[in-house]
């Protein structure tokens, strides 16, 4: 009597761990396909990488690592420590898109190739080029 609920036990273990590893990879493949996995992370007062490349059509996800220090996203760039807000042909508009410590946000798409700017407007500095091909 003992090994067969103990057969039973394992049997509903296993069903346990196979529907949580489903649940796993569902919500990551609903994750993916919501995301683009061009991802750009912030952190206090800079991008990590100065430039992306994506593909026509594809967005941009901004990832503010920093749970301390948000961040508002805008077109432009710096110059010289100055903010230059630009409106370029063919971007996303993007104006004063607050993203806060410890979350994301996705930026587009970009629907025309190009090279384009997106900055920090209040981080000195804070830039980043978004090449679309």
């Amino acid at each position: 009597m003992s090994k067969k609920l103990l057969t039973i036990f394992l049997m509903i273990l296993c069903a346990i761990t196979i529907v949580a590893c489903g649940s796993t990879n569902t919500t990551s493949s609903s994750s993916s396909s919501v995301g683009t996995g061009n991802e750009v992370h912030m952190n206090g007062t800079s991008f990590t990488q100065a430039s992306i490349t994506i593909k026509k059509g594809q967005s941009v996800t901004l990832v503010d690592d920093d749970a301390l220090t948000p961040h508002i996203i805008a077109n432009g760039t710096w110059e010289n420590n100055t903010a230059k807000p630009a409106k370029e042909a063919g971007a996303p508009e993007v104006s004063n898109v607050q993203i806060g410590g410890n979350s994301s946000q996705a930026i587009g798409p970009f629907n025309t190739s190009g090279t384009f700017h997106l900055y920090c407007t209040i981080h000195p500095g804070m830039q980043l080029t978004v090449i679309v091909q």
